[in-house]
């Protein structure tokens, strides 16, 4: 796909413009207008279309979607033979079985050989909520980080990810797209454009800078107008793109930081957090905060109950940030 369709088809889904949806919806709907503009798109899912929203796209061009039943390491190894061909295969499943049961196989056959191959896994997070533990992937994008090659984004609103769908088709290469179960809120700006490897500063505070990703953008920005209002200079960047990241605007954010915060739906360990700390504590050591999920599995409840319960919300930034400055 060229610049100039691509260009077309970020105009056609503006329409996702300050809509609440989940961010899954809107990966079917834009899977579709991808498929009728370029015929290499081919899709796979184990079993679960209905829930990753795949099941538009079958509908659409049958001959090029193949559900591959409960069987996620065939899946993705039947995708990098697909990819090898000049396909563009996108493959999906839920984010616990597409990185946990499927890890290897990403790891020796798609990024090993540099697969074009798009995995975009939806149920993400603890946001999955009644579905309980077992469903909850907290570690995927650690699981994804960590091997060489491999592109991890994570869209923070249906804006959002209508512009990453595309990007990843345009793009060459292994990508792992993180997406929810749950409706999230309007956060990008109309002129908003996405871009791998680049970050979206919404304000630059001189105090401190809320660094997030996926529906912890929204609760970054409630946190951030309240501390503002507080005498506190508080700013927030979306980091969607976790890797690669953006070094340029997180230099950038540390020089101009007394602290940083980081917030995602997501263990601590091994993921935004840890991918800022480790860039800022090599080259512009400050403080840094960061909210996610503890060692530790989920829980069953509904997806508001679970985010109050782990500590995902703006009240516990602004809790954070708070007892920071009182010291």
């Amino acid at each position: 796909m060229g610049k100039n369709e691509c260009t077309c088809a970020l105009n056609e889904l503006s329409e996702f413009y300050s809509k609440e949806m989940a961010t899954r919806d809107v990966y079917g709907i834009t899977l579709v207008e991808m498929g009728k503009k370029n015929p290499d798109i081919v899709v796979l899912d184990a079993d679960l279309s209905c829930s990753t929203k795949t099941a538009k796209f079958a509908k659409t061009f049958p001959d090029r979607f193949f559900n591959m039943g409960i069987s996620e390491q065939d899946m993705i190894g039947v995708a990098a033979g697909l990819a090898l061909t000049g396909k563009i295969p996108f493959a999906s499943t839920f984010a616990i079985f597409a990185t946990g049961r499927a890890w290897e196989q990403i790891r020796q056959t798609v990024c090993y050989s540099n697969a074009n191959v798009k995995i975009v896994a939806t149920h993400g997070g603890i946001t999955v909520g009644e579905d309980g533990a077992t469903h909850q992937a907290l570690e995927d994008v650690a699981l994804m980080r960590v091997i060489p090659g491999m592109t991890v984004i994570v869209p923070a609103d249906a804006y959002e990810t209508a512009q990453v769908i595309v990007s990843a088709t345009e793009y060459y290469g292994p990508v792992y797209i993180r997406l929810g179960r749950a409706k999230v809120s309007p956060v990008m700006p109309e002129d908003y454009r996405f871009e791998i490897g680049k970050a979206h500063i919404f304000k630059l505070g001189k105090d401190v800078n809320i660094i997030a990703n996926g529906l912890m953008v929204a609760e970054a920005l409630k946190a951030s107008e309240i501390l503002n209002k507080e005498g506190i200079d508080a700013g927030v960047a979306n980091f969607s793109s976790v890797k690669p990241i953006d070094v340029e605007a997180l230099l950038k954010i540390a020089k101009s930081s007394k602290l940083i915060v980081t917030t995602e739906e997501h263990s601590i360990i091994g993921g935004l957090g840890s991918a800022v700390a480790e860039f800022v504590c090599e080259n512009h050591p400050v403080p840094i905060k960061r909210i996610g999920i503890k060692d530790t599995f989920g829980c069953s409840g509904s997806w508001k109950e679970l985010l109050k319960f782990y500590g995902l919300t703006s009240e516990n930034i602004i809790h954070t940030v708070r007892e920071f400055f009182k010291k």
